[in-house]
């Protein structure tokens, strides 16, 4: 089966510290933006020309042998596609840190639960609205491309004179008589101008309107995003607090128990039969190293060294070295993404407690043989997947390890996705944005 992802958005984050805001320079920006809608002219009618062409391929093949469904689906990923070229152009133009695009996650394995995948992308309501202001850029490039050319020609309709021709053509067939051509190419050259502004000042505010999230809707999101930290990180702690009392009394509390109990004995015997009292003091040793060797592990559960020594490498090595499953790992982490100063400490222990806890639920549940790790550092963040070749049907309740990776992520911030169906495979995935 498969758990629904709990996917956490992280905030829009405000302008970074030495750029240039949207209000300053507002020429180079007017400009910027003219230059943007003229090649938008031209490269995005060719665009919604192939996607409008592609959509009635789609719709004409329907119904013919269903082939027409495949290129609906491909329109999607093409829609997606220009949606978050749209989302990167407008952040850029208007030096705004704008989130990404973000495809929805699978919530159902196969071929059926990537269809479903699609067509849930397909109703987006944000990709939508970006598209929306790619069609608007578009046309507004199409009317900036006449305007210039009208420029131009006003441009020359105003030398007219120097022809010595008594008559001019005018727009629309018409013609101006030489001496008023002057005054005639003087008004079109700045009403064209002013036209091209005007649409260039339009595309800021409608991009505002659809691109830009307000002030209010960031706000929202921020209060929204930072609940759903704060059940997470409280629900984590409480259900760390359970378990590690649960361990101290089912493991360390018996056997140190144990371990009094022996060495009463062994008091008692000392006199009448040192031999045996011997053998009960080493007995009770042998205990004591036992319930240091738990407690041991239990501090690693909670914290572990390593981490902070070496890295996240080093202590998923150190991991898998003690996995009871063979274990294949793969970290490939960009140099500056981990490490001390950069930000990613609590990525690196909320990723680290998620293999962690993958593992000790494989060994103890799935049955699998061997089990691969695969750790990466995308976009800003830490993107690790946990596979096993066990039995599968792993599920997510409430108080279990499943429960605990859940909240871990969701406290720092990240996404959870689990895919175990019955018979397996099972595959867990997290991503863990670095604080900034």
């Amino acid at each position: 089966m498969t758990t629904n992802p709990t996917p956490l958005v992280p905030p829009t984050a405000a302008p970074a510290a030495g750029r240039p805001a949207d209000a300053e320079r507002p020429p180079l920006r007017i400009l910027l933006t003219i230059l943007e809608l003229a090649a938008l002219g031209v490269v995005g009618s060719a665009v919604l020309g192939i996607l409008s062409a592609a959509l009635g391929v789609g719709l004409g093949m329907l119904f013919v042998l269903g082939a027409g469904v495949f290129v609906l689906l491909g329109l999607v990923y093409a829609l997606y596609g220009v949606a978050w070229f749209e989302v990167r152009r407008v952040g850029d133009l208007y030096a705004q840190d704008l989130t990404d695009l973000q495809w929805r996650p699978r919530t159902r394995p196969g071929f059926w639960g990537w269809v479903r995948n699609v067509a849930r992308q397909s109703i987006d309501g944000r990709m939508w609205k970006v598209i929306l202001n790619f069609v608007l850029a578009a046309v507004a490039g199409t009317i900036v491309l006449r305007l210039a050319w009208g420029a131009v020609w006003s441009g020359f309709t105003a030398f007219a004179p120097l022809t010595g021709r008594g008559e001019v053509e005018g727009p629309w067939g018409s013609l101006i008589a030489t001496p008023w051509a002057p005054l005639v190419g003087i008004l079109g050259v700045l009403a064209s101008l002013a036209g091209i502004v005007g649409l260039a000042l339009l595309h800021r505010t409608l991009s505002r309107s659809l691109v830009i999230p307000d002030r209010a809707a960031q706000l929202s999101e921020q209060v929204r995003t930072t609940s759903a930290q704060r059940e997470g990180a409280v629900r984590a702690a409480d259900l760390e607090r359970t378990r590690i009392e649960r361990d101290l009394h089912d493991g360390v509390q018996p056997r140190l128990v144990s371990v009094g109990m022996t060495l009463g004995l062994a008091q008692q015997k000392i006199d009448t039969d040192p031999v045996a009292a011997k053998a009960l003091i080493d007995e009770a040793h042998t205990s004591t190293k036992a319930a240091i060797t738990e407690l041991r592990q239990l501090a690693r559960g909670i914290h572990t060294s390593v981490l902070d020594d070496r890295g996240l490498d080093a202590a998923l090595s150190a991991l898998a070295g003690r996995s009871h499953i063979p274990v294949q790992l793969d970290v490939r982490i960009e140099p500056g993404v981990t490490g001390a100063g950069s930000g990613c400490r609590d990525a690196e222990a909320a990723v680290y407690f998620a293999i962690a806890e993958s593992l000790t639920n494989a060994a103890k549940h799935s049955r699998a043989s061997e089990c691969r790790i695969v750790v990466r550092s995308r976009d800003g963040g830490l993107w690790a997947r946990v596979e096993d070749n066990g039995m599968g049907g792993a599920q997510v309740q409430p108080g279990g390890g499943l429960d605990g990776i859940t909240n871990r992520i969701l406290a720092a911030g990240g996404t959870f996705r689990l895919d175990s169906p019955a018979g397996g495979p099972t595959s867990l995935e997290v991503m863990v944005p670095c604080a900034s």
